[in-house]
């Protein structure tokens, strides 16, 4: 054999001997590529971050809901009263303003009580006893009527408070939220205070008219005594006479 031909055999078998061993090495890392114990890892991790996702979406929707309970709560009542509240202030405090002759004032009824009733003055002539008298008589009718307005006032509202109420505790009971239950409650308390200032005005305006027609029988009682005393002091004084009662035929 030439050296040629010897040559070629040995790159023939040193190719053959290299082909084996790299499809080897092929086989062996082909074989290595599935680990267990890596997939176990791997899947659990994957399901720890599932998790972790759907904590998350639970988180978002607990603060979802938090945020549309907190929209409800600031959900203001849709129904309001208050402006009728204030007209019926209004309407009360105006009627008591309107007191005839001797108002809720303390420094007017001072002033009538020094010149119109109390003690009659003994040097006042006939005439100004009659207009004195005349003037407590009116006062007295005024009270009365004062009196009675401010009860037909009261009874009117008392309808409307009916209604009212029944709006305000309807709305409270159909209310989303914290916010509207509330300023439902609040409407109601401002609606009794004012039931509150009506029956006030109306125990006032009857103890006036009471009173006025107290001190008018009291003056009265003593300008009766002082006309009899000034009767039975007078010149010509108390004749008596035959009184003649008079029959049909």
């Amino acid at each position: 054999m030439t050296l040629s031909s010897r040559r070629s055999t040995l790159r023939f078998l040193l190719g053959a001997v290299a082909g084996a061993a790299l499809a080897a090495a092929s086989a062996r890392a082909q074989i290595a590529v599935f680990d267990p114990t890596n997939y176990a890892q791997n899947v659990l991790q994957a399901a720890r971050a599932l998790q972790q996702i759907n904590n998350q979406i639970t988180s978002l929707q607990h603060e979802a809901q938090s945020l549309i309970n907190q929209a409800r709560n600031l959900t203001s009542l849709p129904v309001s009263v208050l402006s009728q509240i204030q007209q019926t202030v209004n309407q009360t405090r105006a009627l008591i303003q309107q007191a005839q002759n001797i108002a809720y004032d303390v420094g007017q009824i001072d002033h009538a009580f020094q010149s119109l009733y109390g003690s009659v003055s003994m040097s006042a002539s006939d005439a100004s006893l009659v207009t004195d008298a005349q003037s407590r008589w009116r006062n007295t009718v005024a009270g009365l009527q004062d009196a009675m307005r401010t009860q037909a006032t009261v009874l009117g509202n008392a309808t409307t408070y009916q209604a009212q109420v029944s709006t305000l505790v309807t709305a409270s009971q159909g209310s989303d939220g914290a916010l509207a239950a509330t300023q439902a409650g609040n409407q109601l308390l401002a609606l009794q205070a004012q039931q509150l200032s009506d029956l006030t005005a109306l125990l006032a305006s009857q103890a006036r008219a009471q009173d006025l027609k107290a001190a008018e029988d009291a003056t009265a009682a003593a300008q009766a005594a002082e006309q009899r005393r000034r009767f039975l002091q007078g010149k010509t004084g108390y004749q008596p006479g035959n009184a003649q009662m008079f029959y049909g035929h």
